[in-house]
């Protein structure tokens, strides 16, 4: 009896899932592929679209280009796992079942309680986000005048937080907008648990693009238009954009599995306390301490800043996208009863964007530790071109790089 593998999500581990499982199993599986959107989006270059709108285009790939014809594809939401039934639930659709799932449904915004942030807030984690942010910032312009300029505040200093308001500064640059841009982290700096030459690097860029940075700045509270916060005066705005941080997805609230916030924990095979449910990306916790719960993302970031090689993988496209290369060859290897192999994450450095600059920290075969200008920008694109190559031809490859 062929076996039936179901994966779950269309990011970055989803996608590599699906290709690496049609090499390793060819026509020995059944192979359907399950995702609320009909597209892959290249979610770490989706702050484009705030500024150009038209970069949709080069952000998002439809999964008939990725998988091969005899991948099932499934659009709908899932709306829970089922490990006793083996039974992937799914909204206004029939359930689907598997022998084995691949959980890679990604993350969503994490709001920490914060008092009203959720109800006022904009997220950067879909291709509509972005679009939506656009719209915002053309109505507050509308507003805004020399004396009394729009406020924009993008709320978290990690990557996304950066690359939002590098891009929001960028596009008011562009459209002569009287707007203030605030970039607020909790933390004492930008990019938390980084290299200090690196955030330094990011910190003069950001300023650069006319990007005003508050650090030790924690948000209690979000009303209409005033933000407040601990030990420090309030702020007003017109648009905010919160960026702090991810929890797991709601889909995996009832799921019998070992987890913390909707993520699964693994070890450095993807398998889940259940053998029959592996998992990977922004779902899973790999290799972090259940006893001890899992790491921030600073903590996770300061794992890797001095080690070529680290057990936690960073919250990053590139690592979900080596998750799921490996992924396939550990799902062939349950199916055959023979022992998974172990992956371990070598950090090949880290490339931030802010605006049409870009800043690149400890990349492999480069001697420079930090560098910006050309070089980084290069390395920006290259990256992006060398993963939709992967997934789909060298030809889209070439048409998206004047876009990232």
């Amino acid at each position: 009896m062929t076996d039936r593998i179901v994966v779950l999500g269309a990011g970055y581990g989803g996608c590599a899932a699906v290709r690496s499982l049609e090499d390793e199993l060819g026509d020995d599986a059944e192979l359907v592929w399950i995702s609320a959107e009909d597209y892959h989006l290249l979610l770490h270059e989706t702050h484009r679209c705030i500024r150009t709108p038209d970069a949709r285009e080069s952000v998002t790939i439809p999964v008939e280009d990725i998988k091969s014809a005899d991948t099932e594809f499934v659009q709908a939401t899932v709306t829970g796992l089922d490990t006793d039934s083996r039974t992937v639930e799914l909204a206004d659709r029939e359930n689907v079942d598997y022998d084995y799932a691949v959980v890679g449904l990604g993350s969503q915004t994490a709001f920490y309680g914060i008092d009203g942030l959720e109800t006022h807030a904009l997220t950067l984690k879909s291709l509509g986000d972005a679009l939506a942010i656009n719209e915002h910032l053309t109505e507050a312009t509308r507003e805004g005048s020399r004396s009394d300029p729009a406020q924009v505040v993008i709320g978290g200093g990690g990557l996304t937080g950066i690359q939002a308001a590098g891009e929001v500064a960028a596009w008011a640059d562009e459209h002569g907008a009287q707007m203030d841009v605030h970039l607020v982290e909790r933390s004492a700096d930008v990019f938390p648990g980084h290299d200090h030459e690196f955030q330094g690097a990011i910190r003069n860029q950001l300023e650069a693009h006319g990007v005003e940075i508050d650090t030790n700045a924690a948000m209690t509270g979000v009303e209409d238009d005033e933000i407040s916060f601990d030990e420090r005066d309030s702020m007003g705005y017109d648009v905010l954009v919160w960026a702090g941080g991810v929890t797991g997805q709601d889909a995996l609230e009832s799921a019998d599995i070992d987890k913390d916030h909707n993520r699964a924990y693994t070890d450095a095979t993807f398998e889940t306390s259940d053998e029959r449910v592996f998992a990977l990306g922004d779902s899973a916790l790999v290799h972090q301490d259940k006893e001890e719960e899992p790491l921030t993302e600073e903590a996770v970031w300061e794992t890797i800043v001095d080690d070529d090689l680290a057990d936690v993988p960073p919250p990053t496209a590139e690592a979900a996208w080596e998750e799921g290369e490996h992924i396939g060859e550990n799902v062939a290897r349950a199916i055959a009863g023979d022992e998974r192999e172990h992956w371990a994450y070598m950090n090949k450095g880290t490339v931030v964007s802010i605006g049409d600059a870009a800043v690149a920290h400890d990349v492999i075969g480069i001697p420079i530790n930090t560098f910006g200008g050309p070089g980084a920008r290069i390395v920006k694109k290259g990256i992006s071109a060398r993963w939709i190559e992967s997934i789909t031809s060298v030809q889209r490859a070439a048409r998206s790089w004047s876009d990232m």
